[in-house]
This record gives C-alpha cells, structure tokens and sequence, in this order.
C-alpha cells in the first residue's frame, strides 16, 4: 500500500488534485461548484502577486543598494524586510490630494483600471501542467489585447490631471508603447509558429520532448525537459532577446522609463497622484512585470517545466510522469530571475533620448523581429543539418546588418553652449 501511494504521488499536482476534490465534493450542486472553481483560480491570483510586488520593491531596493554601495533598507525589521510593509502603511495613511482643475471621476478610477488589466492577463498564464486559470485557444491575442488596455490608463491618468507634466508623460507613454508594442507582438510569432497554436498551455508542452521525460534514464528525462526550450534556437535566442528589451519599454523600466523622466516631467503621469492611489500604479506595474515575465518564460523559457525528478505517476501508461519540484516552482524561479536582470540594467544604464528611443524602436527592434520571424520560418520546414545554418545566418546576419546600417556617422566632441 505504501509504495503504491509513493508510486503515484505527485507534488506537481497538488493543487490540481486539491481543485479537483473540490469540486467533486461539490459536484451536488453545480452552481456552488463553479463558484468553488472560481475561487481557486482567482484568489490565489490576487493574493500571491500583491505579495510578489513587496518581494520585488525590496528586492530591487536592496539590489540597486548593492550595485550603488549602498546597504539599501536595513532598518525595518530584519535585514529590512518589513520595508514594504511601512512602505504600504504610509502609503494607507498619506492624504489624498486631488488638483482642482482635475477630472474628479477619471482622477479617481485611472489607478483602479490600472490595476484591472494587470491582474486579468495572469488568467492565461500557465502555472503548472493542468494549471492555466482560463483555457483560451487565442491565449496570447488575450494577453497583448487586455494588456494594451493599461496604455490607455495611462493616457488618462496624464489628462484627467490638468497638468502639463502629466499630460506630456501620458503622450509619451502612447508614443512608447506603440513603437515597442509592435516589436514585442512579432517576438512572439515565432513561438506560436513553432507550436501551431496560440494557446500558452499548448506552446509549453511543445517545449518538452515528452519521449525523452517518459523515459526510465534521469540524464534524459532531464534533457527532454530543457533541450527543447526555444531559446536554445537561433531564432528563440534572437526572439528572447527581443521579446525581453521590448518588454522593458512596454514597462517603463529603465533605460526606456521616459514617461517617467523625473528631470524632464518630474514624475510624469503619476505627478499629481499620492497616497494609496499612487501605490496602486506601482502595483499595476509590478504585476504587469511578473505577466510579461510569465509570457516570456512560457513562449522561450520552457513556461513551467525545467530539470526535474520525475517517476511514473501511475499505472496508465498515458500519464504523465510526477514529478519533485513543481512546474509552479519553476515559472516563478525564471520571473525572478528576469527581475534580476531587469534591476541589474536600471542599476547600468542610462536613460535614452526621446529619438534614440523612438528610433531604436523602428530602425532596429522591428526590422530585426520581421528578419526573425523568416529565420523561424526556415528553421520550422527544413531538416535539421540545413535549418540550424540558415536559420543562424539570418537572425545574426540580420542582427549584424542593422548595426551596421544604423551606426552613426560623424560623431565629434561635444560642444557646450550657455545663454
């Protein structure tokens, strides 16, 4: 009895084990049974990320500390951890200071609907196998069309404003997103050709050689789960790479936080905000971050699957196999393993000009994701031995003309000249 419940253990559904006895206990009453389903597809949603969000700011706080020689917070209970918690208490307790000249109504729902996009693009995000909140065939349209949706709340938070600092931030904002939007919807074309079809669940499981995990050798089920990542293409690494910097613009982080250039717009749209409406605004973004993050790990990065320990799960030969860590564990791993190199860059470089920013965008960022996508093309429909050069040749060849074309010329000592 012992070694049948050891045999077909599996830590990787937990939760999914846990939603199904549920539901069938439930199964009584339909109605309470959905409800019960919803819940458990939305509350952790909603309780883990507000969490995530606080690990993030200390985090980044203590990063950028590091990278500064600074020591970063350290006086918030230990190691100042309790940092983001005083941090949302004070942010609770400050004033609510509304201009005048505002729009009250939109002054007041901007940082609630900014916060709405960013937690319903999650609902596609697969977290596990069997783990995907809603099962959407167009998973990846839902994610780029809801998310579209937090742009446009940023635009009204600039207007609603009546400030002239705001307004330029939110203008900046659309003109941002916009450009770089479009190069971050062509990174991810190639993943969906790759596994024919736009469902995030289904673009996992193309990532995994299942004949490979299934097997009985550790070393090759180990490699069936990370070989097959897209990243370890040409055209997956070109398109990761794509995929991350354009993200960073879509985010507003550094170096393309221009809505936000605090020596120019002082704080941009969020000029006239305090208090809990302006944390809400951070919260969206962070949120927005750990989606964009999820997105990326799912279409490049393997999404929850990863090195492992796996055994049969059962008698059926069709099962899949258990296994040690959860995929859960793995997704949020890479998300915080690209928060690292997201605060690594904004503790490195310096903010970009508004033309170099919008140039970047159009010169160099689209061009070379439309090259990626034919790279892609190529890799997918030939054999092996000749998709792996050609498809190597154009994304680099591609990378490298575009650095050539768009290099400056002429470039001389800077003079300075004063009124």
């Amino acid at each position: 009895m012992m070694c049948t419940l050891a045999a077909t253990f599996n830590p990787d559904r937990v939760l999914v084990g846990l939603a199904e006895w549920v539901t069938n206990a439930l199964s009584a009453w339909p109605a309470l049974s959905s409800l019960a389903l919803i819940l458990m597809s939305t509350v952790p949603l909603v309780a883990i990320f507000p969490g995530c969000f606080a690990v993030a700011t200390w985090l980044e706080r203590k990063g950028l500390g590091r990278f500064q020689n600074r020591i970063g917070p350290n006086r918030t209970g230990p190691f100042g951890l309790l940092q983001p918690a005083a941090d949302g208490i004070k942010m609770l307790l400050k004033e609510d200071i509304v201009p005048a000249q505002a729009d009250k109504f939109f002054h007041f729902w901007a940082p609630i609907l900014a916060v709405v996009p960013a937690f319903l693009v999650l609902a596609v995000i697969p977290f596990g196998r069997q783990m995907v909140p809603a099962q959407l065939d167009i998973g990846v349209l839902y994610f780029f069309g809801v998310g579209s949706m937090s742009t446009l709340v940023v635009f009204v938070a600039g207007w609603a404003s009546r400030n002239k600092y705001s307004m330029l931030g939110g203008m900046r904002a659309i003109a941002q997103v916009v450009s770089y939007e479009a190069a971050l919807v062509l990174a991810a074309v190639p993943p969906i050709m790759a596994a024919g079809s736009m469902n995030t669940a289904h673009i996992v499981e193309s990532q995994i050689v299942a004949e490979w995990v299934s097997g009985g050798n550790i070393l090759v089920q180990n490699a069936g789960s990370l070989l097959g990542w897209h990243v370890f293409t040409p055209w997956g690494f070109c398109g990761f790479l794509l995929f991350f910097v354009a993200s960073l613009a879509e985010l507003n982080r550094s170096p393309f936080d221009l809505p936000e250039a605090d020596s120019e717009l002082v704080a941009g749209h969020l000029t006239e905000f305090s208090g809990f409406k302006y944390a809400l605004f951070f919260l969206a973004e962070y949120v927005n971050l750990f989606a964009i993050a999820a997105l990326a790990a799912t279409l490049y990065l393997g999404g929850w699957s990863g090195p492992n320990f796996f055994w049969p799960a059962g008698l059926a030969e069709s099962a899949p196999p258990a296994a040690l860590v959860p995929g859960f564990v793995w997704l949020f791993a890479k998300m915080f393993a690209m928060l690292g190199v997201m605060i690594w860059i904004r503790a490195t470089f310096p903010r970009l000009r508004v033309d170099q920013l919008m140039g970047f965008a159009w010169k160099f960022l689209l061009p070379l994701a439309l090259a990626n996508i034919v790279s892609a093309a190529f890799f997918i429909r030939l054999p092996w031995w000749a998709a792996w050069p050609i498809s190597l040749g154009l994304s680099f060849g591609a990378y490298a003309a575009l650095c050539v074309v768009n290099r400056q010329k002429g470039i001389g000592p800077r003079e300075y000249r004063y009124a």
